[in-house]
């Protein structure tokens, strides 16, 4: 097994939320936001998304060396599973569920002819023996076959889940919110049983330029997505907290010195300052290539700067909200008191200030995540993101940019990313929106 560095932060990032939820399910304080969040079909929906590409970015982060000897080839658990659709490259562009190339060429036929035509895919379609007359009816039998059958799989989840409910939580099998969030994931199963069995048939999403399928590109790229959205988190909020709080509660010179740090860090242009990382990192590598055996280790080196040089330039605007809130906390009539019978400074940020304005540290972390995932793909596109080799949905956004000049179009490189995107994106800030409202303070007050 081969333990990458994202590998070890996501893994530690995962289980210290867990571990972190696992505590604070039984605060009181807690017990109304947490409610309005589990009431609400919109964040309970959009947290089933969430933990759909969670999964999937886990999965891919369990990397390891195959058992046969190929040298210095490192893939996760998605690669292995995915190995079909991964080595069976085509030619050329392929569009979707086709069986044939996207663009004519010259075809030598079994007579010994040459005609200007269609050539057809090696993998794509190649049990079929009359494409032209078979190709539609079958591509509807084995979606069928397909849905069939992930149906199945999600009706037995299904099933197992309402078992546990009946047993454990019976109230939750009269909860509207319960039923809707069964009838999503049955959805998310089914979906994606279909597509994963289409998969070993044709190529669902196409190809690209080198043939490769996209499909294969797409669950890829959820991983550089969450890394890039949940590394960059964790890198941030130390600074963003510690600075904050300090700032706001010692003010004086301390206040000054945060503020004239976070202001100079704002001056610099933060396109300029993580293109002068990665070109320090790509330096580092040129000059230490013993180090660096595999490709993936090297997209993962600059995978992780790129999420450090983002946390570095990112954690400011949490900090001024964090300063902001410090100083009225500091104002308190408790707070106050507690510096009245003399407790101690260190003691009052902890049990005091921390806790109240963990409230703006969580609704501004799922905030950012959406806005990170967007940055990779803008970052990407002018070249200055994560390596070309990584997958990601800012690197075939930017591969995807010649592809819609030509004639026809290859449209579907550029579709497949943004409605993963779009997805991933959407859900965050529905289930955001949520959040925000119950950990808002002044609905309290309203209710």
């Amino acid at each position: 097994m081969i333990v990458l560095w994202t590998d070890a932060l996501l893994f530690l990032l995962f289980f210290t939320l867990l571990g972190l939820g696992i505590h604070l399910r039984g605060k009181a304080h807690l017990q109304r936001p947490l409610r309005a969040i589990a009431a609400s079909k919109t964040a309970m929906v959009s947290l089933v998304v969430l933990v759909f590409f969670v999964a999937i970015a886990l999965l891919d982060s369990v990397h390891f060396k195959p058992t046969e000897d190929k040298g210095h080839e490192i893939i996760s658990l998605i690669d292995d599973w995915a190995t079909p659709i991964r080595t069976q490259s085509e030619k050329t562009y392929s569009a979707p569920l086709a069986f044939s190339l996207y663009g004519k060429e010259m075809v030598t036929q079994n007579d010994g002819s040459v005609q200007w035509a269609y050539p057809r895919l090696m993998f794509g379609g190649r049990h079929l023996q009359d494409p032209e007359h078979q190709h539609v009816a079958d591509v509807l039998q084995k979606s069928l076959q397909g849905l069939a059958k992930g149906a199945t799989l999600g009706g037995l989840l299904l099933l197992a889940a309402w078992g546990f409910a009946k047993f454990k939580h019976p109230a939750l099998l009269d909860n509207p919110t319960a039923r809707t969030v069964c009838l999503v994931l049955f959805g998310l199963v089914t979906l994606a049983y279909a597509l994963v069995y289409l998969s070993g048939f044709y190529h669902v999403f196409g190809t690209d330029k080198v043939g490769e399928d996209v499909f294969y590109q797409t669950i890829k790229s959820i991983r550089t997505g969450m890394v890039i959205g949940t590394l960059t988190t964790l890198i941030m909020l130390p600074m963003a907290i510690v600075f904050g709080i300090l700032a706001g509660f010692f003010r004086g010179w301390v206040d000054d010195v945060i503020q004239y740090l976070y202001t100079t860090l704002n001056a610099i242009p933060s396109v300029l300052l993580i293109a002068a990382s990665i070109l320090v990192v790509q330096i580092y590598m040129a000059n230490h290539e013993a180090a660096f055996t595999s490709v993936v280790m090297r997209s993962d080196l600059r995978l992780l700067f790129l999420c450090l040089i983002l946390g570095v330039t990112n954690w400011t605007g949490l900090c001024r909200l964090l300063r902001a809130e410090t100083l009225k906390l500091r104002e308190m009539e408790y707070v106050q008191a507690a510096q009245a019978l003399g407790v101690s400074q260190g003691t009052i940020l902890i049990r005091h200030i921390l806790p109240n304005v963990m409230h703006i540290v969580l609704i501004s972390v799922v905030l950012d995540f959406s806005a990170l995932v967007l940055a990779e793909a803008v970052l990407s596109y002018i070249n200055i993101g994560v390596d070309p080799t990584t997958y990601s949905w800012g690197n075939m956004i930017n591969g995807a940019r010649l592809e819609m000049a030509r004639e026809p179009v290859v449209w579907w490189s550029l579709s497949a990313a943004f409605v993963f995107m779009f997805a991933l994106v959407l859900a965050a800030n529905l289930f955001a929106d949520v959040v925000q409202n119950a950990f808002d303070p002044r609905r309290v007050v309203r209710e």
